[in-house]
């Protein structure tokens, strides 16, 4: 009795070259590497938030007080702007605008004013100068409007940073790396197997496979 040994099992050429799999491990050292400096190079960045509440006046639609929270939200950067809160938070008009963002809620006439700086107590003085500004401005045109903002909250000053650190700025690094590298993988085989291709099938020349065989002769039948 015999028996038939086992046949190999062959890979396809590409997978058999180890070569090409060292992008893969090589994407993700780089982009954790990019990741973990670009981390640890960043200035940190400390964030203190400012709460202020709309409220109607004694003759004025308690209902209005929703709409206009939504009104000062959209332009308390620039209300900030126009008004001191730049000299109170020591800050240019361009880095004010830029480092305050103003949210509002739909069910209450509250917004929530978030300022980001490299140092604490800087974040502080500027969430609380634009908070400041609202109330002014609020008071100035309060007979017109019906309504005024007064304060509802001050910022409380950061104990941690909210920029991310260095070892998930590595982690983030490494993914986007590995992702990069496994795309890289799969473009390459197409690319190369094109240029093969052209290689192969150059102008001017005939393949075999275009030639058509030549086809066999075969004998007349002889007339009886």
């Amino acid at each position: 009795m015999t028996t038939t040994p086992p046949r190999a099992v062959r890979l396809p050429a590409r997978l058999r070259s180890p070569g090409r799999w060292a992008v893969l491990p090589a994407a993700v050292v780089a982009g954790a590497a990019l990741g973990g400096g670009y981390g640890a190079l960043r200035t940190p960045e400390y964030a203190a938030t400012s709460y202020v509440i709309v409220v109607p006046g004694e003759k004025s639609d308690p209902a209005a007080a929703l709409g206009f929270a939504q009104a000062y939200g959209r332009v308390a950067t620039d209300i900030a702007v126009t008004g001191d809160a730049q000299v109170w938070a020591g800050v240019s008009a361009a880095t004010l605008r830029k480092s305050v963002q103003a949210e509002t809620s739909p069910d209450a006439p509250m917004i929530s004013l978030t300022a980001r700086a490299a140092k604490p107590s800087q974040a502080v003085s500027i969430a609380d100068g634009v908070a400041r500004s609202l109330v002014l401005n609020s008071t100035h045109v309060a007979g017109s409007t019906g309504v005024k903002v007064v304060q509802f909250s001050r910022a409380t000053k950061p104990t941690a940073p909210v920029s991310p650190s260095a070892p998930l700025s590595a982690l983030v690094g490494a993914c986007a790396g590995g992702l990069l590298g496994g795309l890289a993988l799969l473009v390459r085989p197409k690319r190369a197997a094109g240029r093969g291709e052209g290689r192969h099938s150059r102008p001017g020349t005939v393949t075999a496979a275009a030639v058509p065989a030549p086809a066999a002769h075969q004998p007349e039948p002889e007339a009886v």
